[in-house]
């Protein structure tokens, strides 16, 4: 029997939707089973792969390095000699919350008004009407008009921050000073510890008094901790100097904080914008150690997200101490010695561009710096006096011509260039090359001497020299020639002056350091090459000129200077030096291209300018106790210093280098007297503070020997400062 028609067809469209239906059902749990797999993947993810990461963010959230006051690391001498100590002293200081409102920090500096007294030096006038508008809050917006506001709000692309700000500027330009006048003395103290508990951060302690707290300040405010939320009395650790010696360097106060330049480079390494940090020379050189380390709390918060409790994670940790190469003993004789001299120039005639000296000594196989004086004469902006300061930052900071204290690197130059040998005899004699005015030895004005490499450098001959810079530029001496340079003589010779730290950075530990100034090079400059040669032309710093002189009396090496000399952890009982860190060692920067016997040859000449029967420093010299050897410099220039109505004056720079002792080098040392007269004699200054100072080096010597004071690097007491000198950091200049 056949079925009917519309039958079958029922049955087919029910059976194609349940074929849909089942379709849609599978795509619908396949889309499910996708999404929960990768939901599943995800939290997987998230917990084995980034759950770290996450713990960290979130401990960055909950754990907040916190500005306590936590010592810097001191500073010692080679010997042990404290140079810069911590000085504690009673401190107040708040920490504000997150939810604390302007109200409550009111109230409580009015607390805490009626407990200290605060100076009110420092408020502001911006500070005065901050203040006068919380205190007035309705008065002082209604100076603004609601048509003022409107159209500051008519504004486009303006946030309601700088709506606010806008409005803020409106209302502080209309408060008249009769206004301000109503802020009583009392207000005004108020005020002023207002004015600190705003300025720091949330949940970073923020000091409010640390200067002349008394006893009884200290006590009232520690008895009422519990009615000044967020107030504490801690101790506060001020900087202290125990010596002038300027490149210590300095530290910013609380007051000033983070200098603006250096702002976000401090702040990306959770400094707070208060901190005490390094500003100049050692201190900021070596802030990452001298800081020491911020105790870490964890916020504890309720359900609300308000933090209710903290919690110490990390109590943090002063500063690493460091030891210097500095003998503080030798460097305050030596001081005395420079200041002397440079006063004993000053007082004669044609001194008037004369106002500073300087001496380096350093060990030559190691670059530490012994002693690094600069003296300058200075007005007192407040007395009006002349007094001398300490400008031991100049020796790297500033740069002049030496004179013939640089003839050793050119006879080296000569023989590195191939154009002399050891024992080369030349003609010394007055240069006359056309077109330029007749250069001469000052010792030989108008005859022909024959001298070699060694009595060249004895009697300080500037025409050997003359014609050792013509035979690098290949172009022996003749009467009346033209000498027109090739393109790279003045490269071949600053590049070996270069060899021995003239006229580049000597790579001390110390921020500035200036590598001089080059004169100008060029084919038509055939006589400064001249000048070049006996050191008349490019500027140097004190500094490498003593690096200079150290690398020929090593042998060759050019060793980096260095003032810091070991890293220790803080003392433990304070009387012992605390653990070593680290010791800088030797640096060698590079060697000169000359052979040991050239080198050699040089320092005998370098001898007789101490002993010989013609050297230039056999007055000072000839009857040392200890061998020497060294080179005298005078340098004729033309003053660009700090007195602009005097340039282009026409005066004399004295300059020293040497070494001792001959044999065996152990120290060596550099003079820079700039600018020390107008007139036209060869004083000797700068041989006496050579002399006075070596002598100190080696009677201090002698001295820590018989008392067995030692530099050793594995315990050493800690010893008071030389100087009585204190420095505090509010002092600093």
């Amino acid at each position: 029997m056949r079925k009917a028609p519309g039958k079958n067809r029922a049955t087919s469209v029910k059976a194609k939707h349940n074929s849909n239906l089942t379709f849609r059902m599978n795509v619908l749990f396949f889309a499910i089973f996708i999404v929960f797999s990768m939901l599943i993947f995800r939290l997987g993810y998230m917990q084995i792969v980034k759950g770290e990461d996450y713990v960290r963010d979130l401990e960055r959230k909950e754990e907040v390095a916190v500005n306590t006051s936590v010592p810097r690391g001191r500073m010692y001498d080679r010997y042990g000699r404290i140079l810069v100590d911590n000085q504690p002293e009673n401190a107040i200081t708040y920490t504000k919350m997150s939810t604390t409102t302007t109200d409550e920090m009111v109230e409580i500096a009015e607390k805490l008004a009626q407990l200290i007294e605060q100076p009110t030096n420092r408020v502001t006038l911006r500070d005065k009407q901050d203040f006068w508008i919380i205190k007035n809050h309705d008065a002082a917006y209604a100076k603004v008009t609601e048509a003022e506001e409107k159209k500051i709000r008519a504004q486009e692309n303006v946030t309601e921050s700088q709506i606010n700000a806008q409005i803020g500027k409106l209302v502080r330009e209309r408060i008249t000073n009769e206004e301000l006048l109503q802020l009583t003395d009392k207000d005004m103290e108020v005020l002023a510890i207002f004015r600190e508990m705003v300025s720091g951060y949330n949940l970073s302690p923020q000091i409010i008094k640390s200067e002349n707290v008394s006893a009884e300040e200290f006590a009232l405010v520690s008895e009422r901790l519990t009615e000044l939320p967020g107030v504490n009395t801690t101790t506060d650790w001020k900087r202290l100097k125990l010596s002038s010696l300027a490149i210590l360097g300095r530290t910013t106060v609380p007051a000033k904080g983070i200098p603006k330049e250096k702002l976000n480079y401090y702040l990306a390494r959770d400094y707070s914008r208060n901190d005490r940090v390094g500003e100049s020379y050692i201190e900021a050189q070596y802030e990452d150690l001298l800081q020491g380390q911020k105790s870490v709390v964890k916020n504890i918060t309720n359900k609300k997200g308000q933090v209710v409790d903290t919690v110490t994670t990390y109590k943090g940790e002063p500063g690493k101490d460091l030891k210097l190469t500095i003998d503080s003993e030798l460097q305050l004789e030596t001081e005395k010695i420079v200041e002397r001299e440079l006063l004993q120039l000053k007082s004669r005639g044609g001194s008037y561009l004369l106002d500073r000296a300087f001496l380096v000594m350093m060990d030559p196989n190691t670059g530490d710096i012994l002693s690094m004086v600069g003296k300058k004469i200075e007005k007192n902006p407040e007395t009006g006096k002349y007094e001398v300061v300490d400008y031991s930052y100049g020796t790297f900071t500033t740069a002049y011509e030496a004179g013939s204290s640089v003839k050793a690197a050119t006879v080296l130059t000569g023989y590195n260039q191939g154009v002399i040998s050891m024992g080369t005899s030349m003609g010394d004699e007055p240069i006359v090359l056309a077109g330029t005015p007749t250069k001469a030895s000052i010792f030989n004005r108008s005859g022909y001497i024959s001298m070699n490499d060694l009595t060249a450098l004895e009697r300080s001959s500037n025409v050997y020299m003359f014609k050792i810079a013509m035979l690098i530029n290949g172009t022996p001496y003749s009467y009346k020639m033209p000498l027109r340079l090739k393109d790279d003589t003045f490269s071949k010779m600053r590049n070996n002056y270069a060899q021995f730290g003239l006229g580049v950075k000597t790579g001390i530990d110390l921020p500035n350091e200036f590598s001089g100034v080059q004169g100008p090079s060029g084919p038509t400059m055939g006589g400064k090459t001249l000048d070049l040669a006996i050191g008349q032309y490019d500027t140097y710093t004190p500094l490498q000129l003593a690096q200079y002189i150290s690398t020929i009396a090593n042998g060759g090496y050019r060793i980096q200077p260095h003032v810091v000399k070991e890293v220790r952890e803080p003392s433990n009982d304070g009387q012992q030096l605390g653990q070593l860190v680290n010791e800088i060692g030797p640096t060698i920067l590079n060697r000169i291209d000359n052979s040991v016997e050239e080198i050699d040859r040089v320092k005998k000449g370098l001898r007789l300018v101490y002993t010989g029967t013609q050297g230039t420093a056999r007055a000072q010299f000839a009857n040392t106790p200890y061998t020497a050897a060294g080179k005298t410099g005078t340098a004729e220039v033309v003053y660009f210093g700090p007195l602009k109505e005097y340039y282009g004056t026409e005066t004399l720079t004295f300059t020293h280098v040497g070494f001792a002792p001959y044999e065996n080098p152990e120290i060596a040392y550099a003079v820079v007297i700039p600018w020390a007269t107008t007139g036209r004699e060869h004083l000797s200054n700068n041989n006496v503070i050579a002399r006075d100072a070596l002598d100190k080096y080696f009677e201090l010597k002698a001295k820590y020997n018989a008392e067995k004071v030692t530099d050793s690097n594995v315990k050493q007491p800690i010893s008071p400062a030389i100087t009585k000198d204190k420095i505090g950091e509010d002092e600093q200049e």
